[in-house]
């Protein structure tokens, strides 16, 4: 699931949505009130029940061969997503929905840009597609998905390497041990 030229992706677990108002969302790190949708790139940062929390690494230009073999491992691609046991039940059975939306009244935001927002509610360009099996995505995408039973240990390695990261919902993960 990718949006196609000049069209966003948000995802939901709810397939009624007919108009996204700005708002600040309960874990948004800015203040300000906004619509959240990603492009291609970021899509599978989204392929997950909405509260799992996850832990995500890739390579870039920048990533060192050391790096990338240890934490992704030697031949096994360039991206890992790590979850944890207690949301594997919900990553099997998730309806997850995604909203095509124009791209026009979004601006890229984050250093480097992870999402896209707009400050005006935004219509779908049409009803929401399902997802399917976010297992099939991510053994489609090439992207490894690891469960763990904590994400601290991967995330603490992640951090300190030369990969590009991302975790989401982190304050929904296991305590550390």
């Amino acid at each position: 699931m990718h949006a196609g030229p000049d069209e966003v992706l948000h995802f939901s677990e709810d397939p009624t949505l007919t108009r996204f108002a700005p708002h600040v969302a309960a874990t948004a790190q800015v203040p300000d009130a906004y619509v959240w949708a990603v492009e291609a790139a970021r899509c599978p940062d989204y392929w997950f029940p909405r509260q799992c929390p996850r832990a995500m690494a890739w390579v870039d230009e920048s990533t060192s061969d050391i790096d990338r073999d240890r934490i992704i491992g030697a031949g096994c691609g360039t991206r890992v997503h790590a979850i944890e046991y207690g949301w594997l039940d919900a990553m099997r059975t998730v309806r997850l929905y995604a909203y095509r939306l124009p791209a026009a009244p979004f601006r890229p935001i984050g250093e480097p840009p992870h999402a896209h927002v707009a400050v005006e509610p935004v219509v779908p360009l049409g009803p929401p597609e399902q997802v399917g099996d976010l297992f099939e995505l991510h053994a489609r995408a090439g992207i490894q998905l690891r469960v763990l039973e904590y994400l601290w240990p991967f995330w603490d390695h992640v951090i300190t390497s030369t990969l590009q990261f991302s975790g989401i919902r982190l304050g929904n993960a296991r305590p550390r041990p």
